[in-house]
C-alpha cells in the first residue's frame, strides 16, 4: 500500500462504506471492535450500518449508533432500512438519534426503487441533507433508471451508488455528468471496473469504500488508488475521493468540483499484461464459486503468461505479479481461495497490480523469474 500511495500517505482516509452485524443470512459477521481493527490497518474513519438483518432494522440501528457513540467519532453511523417496512418512519426516528444517512439494500429486501417509499426517502434525504446509499452491485437487476430520476426530483438529495454502480455503470456515467448529486464508492474488486469508473465519471463524484469486512481496507486502498492513477486522476483529486468530499457530504457543505473526468471510453491496453490479468479474473471467478482446480488452474496460467522475458517492457510489473502470487501461497494457497480468506488477498493484488502498469509497482521481497522458458 505504501508504495502506491506515494505523496498520499498523509491523506486522512474517510472508508464510505463498511458494516457491522451478526445475522446475515450469507454467514459474514462483524463485530466494531472488528470492524475498527480492519480500519486501524490504514488510519481510516468510516461510515458504517448494519448487515442485513431478516427481522427487521429498528434494534440494529439503535446498536449502530451506540457503537457510533462509543467511538468518539470515528465511525459515522447510517441507517438502515426496508421499504416493505415503514422505511420512512425508521429513517425519521433513526436520524432523529443520530445516524448521518441511510442505507438501502434493493437485493436483500428485494424491493426495487420506484417503490413508493423510496420516493419519500428521497424527500427525506433532501429535507435532512444526509446522503442516502444505494447497493448497486451484483445480484439485482438494474436500478439507474429510478436512481436517475429521483436524483433529478431531489437535486439537494446525495445519493451514493454502492459498488461502483457496477450494474449500471456501462450508461449511468454519461447522466453523471449532468447530475451533481450522483456519487460512486469504490467498494469493488474488479481493477477493470474502478478504472472505467474513475476515467469516466467526474472525480469529485467518487468516494472511496472498502465493503467492509467483506473487503479489507489495505486492500480496498490499493485498488483504488492504483486504478485512479491508471485513469489519469491526480494526486489533489485523490485527496478528496480518499475522504475530503466524503466529509464534506456529511456536513452538509457543498461537493467540491474536482473538474472534467481525465479518460476516455477507450485505454490503451497491454497484451501482454491483459493475458495475465484475464487468467487472474478467471482465478476469481472460480473462488468466488468454491471450485478450487478452476481457480488453480487459472493462477498457473496466470503464472505462465508472467514469462515474458527479463528485457520485456513488462517484466517488472510480471515480477510484481508473481511475488503477490506468492503471499497467496504463503496464506495457504488455493486451498484457501474463499471469500473472507486472506488468500483471496493475494490474487486480487495480483489482478491489480497487472491492470494498473501506469501505477508505482511494490517493491517484490525477492526477485521473482519471468524468464523461465526462454533463458
Amino acid at each position: 500500500m505504501d508504495a502506491t500511495l506515494g505523496d498520499l500517505r498523509d491523506v486522512p482516509l474517510f472508508d464510505a462504506h463498511t458494516h457491522t452485524g451478526f445475522n446475515d443470512p450469507d454467514g459474514m459477521k462483524a463485530s466494531v471492535e472488528e470492524l475498527t481493527e480492519m480500519l486501524d490497518t490504514v488510519n481510516s474513519r468510516a461510515v458504517f450500518f448494519t448487515m442485513h438483518e431478516p427481522d427487521g432494522y429498528r434494534e440494529a440501528n439503535d446498536r449502530v449508533l451506540a457503537e457510533a457513540d462509543r467511538s468518539g467519532g470515528r465511525l459515522v453511523p447510517f441507517c438502515r432500512v426496508d421499504p416493505h417496512a415503514d422505511a420512512p418512519g425508521e429513517a425519521r426516528r433513526a436520524l432523529d438519534a443520530g445516524a448521518r444517512g441511510i442505507k438501502l439494500h434493493p437485493r436483500a429486501e428485494q424491493f426495487t426503487l420506484d417503490h413508493p417509499q423510496v420516493g419519500e426517502l428521497f424527500e427525506i434525504s433532501e429535507e435532512r441533507g444526509v446522503p442516502i446509499l444505494v447497493h448497486a452491485g451484483r445480484g439485482i437487476p438494474a436500478l439507474g433508471k429510478h436512481v436517475v430520476q429521483h436524483a433529478e426530483r431531489h437535486p439537494g438529495a446525495n445519493v451514493i451508488l454502492a459498488h461502483a454502480g457496477i450494474c449500471d455503470l456501462a450508461w449511468i456515467w454519461r447522466r453523471a455528468l449532468e447530475l451533481p448529486n450522483l456519487f460512486f464508492d469504490t467498494s469493488w474488486w474488479n481493477p477493470a471496473d474502478l478504472i472505467t469508473l474513475f476515467a469516466l465519471v467526474p472525480p469529485g463524484q467518487i468516494l472511496y469504500g472498502s465493503d467492509a469486512p467483506y473487503g479489507r481496507p489495505v486492500l480496498s486502498v490499493t485498488l483504488c488508488v492504483r486504478s485512479a492513477i491508471q485513469a489519469g486522476v491526480g494526486d489533489e483529486q485523490l485527496r478528496y475521493v480518499l475522504g475530503g468530499q466524503l466529509e464534506r457530504l456529511l456536513a452538509g457543505e457543498p461537493a467540491e468540483d474536482l473538474g472534467p473526468p481525465p479518460g476516455v471510453p477507450v485505454i490503451e491496453s497491454d497484451l501482454l499484461l491483459e493475458r495475465v490479468a484475464s487468467s487472474l479474473v478467471f482465478a476469481m471467478g472460480g473462488a468466488f464459486a468454491g471450485i478450487e482446480q478452476l481457480a488453480g488452474e487459472a493462477i498457473a496460467l496466470a503464472r505462465l503468461a508472467c514469462e515474458v522475458g527479463d528485457e520485456a517492457e513488462e517484466s517488472e510489473v510480471c515480477r510484481s505479479v508473481l511475488a503477490a502470487l506468492e503471499v497467496m501461497e504463503m496464506l495457504g494457497g488455493t486451498s484457501e481461495l474463499r471469500r473472507g480468506r486472506p488468500a483471496l488477498a493475494g490474487v486480487l493484488l495480483a489482478l491489480c497490480i497487472a491492470r494498473t502498469p501506469n501505477a508505482p509497482l511494490p517493491a517484490p521481497p525477492k526477485p521473482a523469474d519471468v524468464a523461465e522458458r526462454t533463458a
